[in-house]
């Protein structure tokens, strides 16, 4: 196959929404550390404050962002809490602590991201390169000296340290078949809680889990992260123990086909 062949082939596939397959978990050592006696923890404050006044779900459940209705003031204030954030060395705090931190700051910067270049109709739309594929492999801020795109946070330093299937459900990619963005910060005293709250939300959302007529629609994560979800068995039991009946049934017991669907349209308030 040409090298033209080939780029007009991605190119089509992209266009159609069938993306490449999603990055795999590699492992960054350097941000593998740790200080369990250090109880200090972060202030994410002016986050939880910016979700609340701009984040709403519709009648739909779709969590929705007034990403139009950010005043200046408001966008310094979401400047100066990233700054606030990349400023410090997140190893020489505890492991939730870590985790939180690292969460709020991916979904934080993709907001940012998105107010940047705003009006825009797809994340998707923004970012470097000749077919701008999205702004996830782009250096968006730097932690300690080290460059760092969302991917580096997403996929080198939160799925492979921590490999938490829900995961998945807290970063937020800022479009409507992502999981919704969490209406506060996470918070290192609350993680289970809040994990689990994120994974029930996004399973028990048609745009999550959805039986159609004889058949089962996932949302593309569960495609495109099939070696953290593991087996389609272990798939169907994760899903089973965040769903409520009768899907929970269902689910247990289904042995038909799978089909996958996502919406890369912006989280943007209508």
């Amino acid at each position: 196959m040409s090298v033209r062949l080939f780029l007009i082939l991605i190119f089509m596939g992209w266009l159609s929404g069938e993306a490449a397959a999603a990055p795999k978990a590699e492992y960054w050592g350097l941000w593998d550390k740790a200080n369990e006696r250090n109880p200090a923890l972060l202030d994410h404050s002016t986050w939880t404050r910016l979700l609340q006044t701009h984040l709403s779900e519709d009648g739909d459940g779709f969590a929705r962002l007034t990403y139009g209705r950010f005043t200046t003031e408001e966008k310094r204030q979401l400047d100066s809490y990233i700054a606030s954030l990349t400023s410090v060395d997140p190893r020489e705090y505890s492991r939730n602590t870590q985790m939180a931190y690292w969460i709020n700051l991916y979904n934080a910067l993709t907001v940012q991201l998105v107010l940047q270049h705003y009006p825009v109709d797809s994340i998707k739309k923004i970012g470097g390169g000749w077919f701008r594929f999205g702004p996830w492999d782009d250096v968006i801020t730097h932690v300690q000296g080290q460059a760092l795109t969302l991917n580096d946070i997403e996929h080198r330093i939160l799925r492979p340290i921590w490999k938490d299937k829900r995961i998945h459900y807290a970063v937020n990619c800022a479009s409507l078949g992502c999981p919704n963005l969490y209406p506060e910060a996470f918070d290192p005293n609350r993680l289970e809680e809040q994990l689990n709250n994120a994974a029930q939300n996004f399973i028990r959302h048609p745009k999550g889990v959805a039986f159609v007529k004889d058949g089962l629609r996932l949302s593309s994560i569960y495609d495109w992260y099939q070696s953290d979800f593991g087996s389609r068995q272990e798939l169907l039991d994760h899903l089973a123990r965040y769903s409520a009946e009768p899907e929970k049934s269902r689910l247990e017991n289904y042995k038909g086909g799978i089909e996958y669907a996502y919406d890369w349209k912006l989280n943007d308030v209508q």
